[in-house]
């Protein structure tokens, strides 16, 4: 069985998140979709705080918290209530971060640990996603060919936050020839190498605030010190269920916010001298909101509690995701039909959150915890 009780450390980061998210992040939400980009210097103040890569080892000069999928479950679910968008663009330097301290060399080790426990918000990013229908990460489309004295790179990539500034990507590959899990590799690109092409800002139907790219990478040649972990293997799969542990708890975060906003307006708004919250229909549709919420939370816990233990969570982190996806969007969508015709105006955020719940049926990548 595992505790349900926080440490007394996770308290302190959750409430150090919450903070954020109450003070910074929720405020300035509805301006920073309305205008397709961050607050200003959002990054820089947000990566202060630590929250990002505290587990980053003291002799790389990070905080050294212990690393726990648990204690970044409950700090991403605090960071998705504050703003998805906005969340999303702060972790993306914690894409490369921990699969580096897992996996990566000791010179790359070295290299973009530090980067990513300086002053300055650290400019990397993973390319995991791709633009095709029937995206499998198990079976990616992109290519790497090893070839006398490294490897070439082909293919395209999608929803890559942070794209227009990073100066690093992470790119994730199947090596030519292979299939499933251990056949996908990742390889540090550069911004500059030849033959990298960086689209312009996407379009998305959420997440308007956040920085994606798309990437197309035709014969892009890099070295064998790019490949992480240098000739050794990598464990994908365990990063693929830290990646589904992390949206997932976004997506909490997410539903929360958009529960408790409802909760809040069925109790002040009335309607023949009664607040709505009496009315059967609505008052059922809060509990189920906070039925479906609450399951979702424990199968995450769950799946992140087995990660600390050093489990192969696979199937734990795959449900738990397809369980969230599913709960956020139902949330959302309730809240909108809660608030009535206001819902469907942009001053109201609950349409905003349910834009933002649509996409996470289909990311896959874009946090890690």
């Amino acid at each position: 069985m595992f505790d349900l009780e926080p440490t007394e450390e996770q308290q302190l980061m959750v409430q150090t998140a919450r903070e954020l998210a109450k003070n910074e992040m929720d405020p300035k939400a509805h301006d920073a979709d309305e205008a397709a980009t961050l607050p200003t210097d959002f990054l820089k103040r947000s990566w202060e705080l630590g929250l990002a890569c505290a587990a980053i080892p003291e002799q790389w000069s990070g905080a050294g918290m212990e690393r726990s999928a648990v204690t970044g479950s409950l700090i991403l679910e605090e960071l998705g209530w504050g703003d998805l968008a906005m969340a999303l663009a702060m972790l993306a330097p914690a894409s490369v971060a921990y699969p580096v301290l897992d996996f990566g060399t000791d010179a790359q080790k070295e290299r973009y640990l530090r980067a990513c426990t300086g002053a300055e918000f650290p400019k990397l990013t993973a390319a995991v996603m791709e633009p095709d229908y029937d995206f499998d990460p198990t079976e990616l489309r992109t290519v790497a060919k090893k070839q006398a004295g490294g490897y070439v790179l082909k293919g395209q990539k999608c929803l890559v936050p942070n794209g227009s500034f990073a100066d690093t990507f992470l790119v994730y590959a199947r090596e030519e020839g292979k299939s499933g899990f251990e056949g996908v590799a990742a390889f540090f690109v550069p911004r500059d190498a030849k033959g990298l092409h960086i689209g312009s800002k996407e379009k998305n139907m959420g997440v308007h605030a956040l920085d994606s790219v798309s990437l197309t990478l035709e014969d892009v040649q890099v070295g064998p010190d790019a490949r992480l972990g240098g000739e050794g293997p990598i464990n994908f799969e365990r990063i693929m269920s830290f990646t589904r542990v992390a949206l997932s708890a976004l997506a909490l975060g997410v539903a929360r916010r958009a529960y408790e906003h409802s909760v809040t307006y069925a109790q002040e708004r009335k309607t023949w001298g009664q607040p709505i919250a009496t009315r059967q229909s609505v008052a059922f549709s809060i509990a189920d909101m906070r039925i479906e919420l609450d399951a979702a939370r424990l199968l995450v816990w769950e799946a992140a509690w087995r990660l600390d233990r050093g489990e192969t969570a696979t199937r734990e982190s795959y449900l738990a995701k397809l369980s969230v996806d599913e709960m956020v969007l139902k949330v959302t969508d309730e809240a909108v039909m809660i608030m009535g015709g206001h819902g469907f105006i942009r001053e109201n955020p609950v349409e905003r959150w349910l834009r933002n719940a649509r996409g996470f049926s289909v990311f896959e990548g874009l946090a890690l915890v």
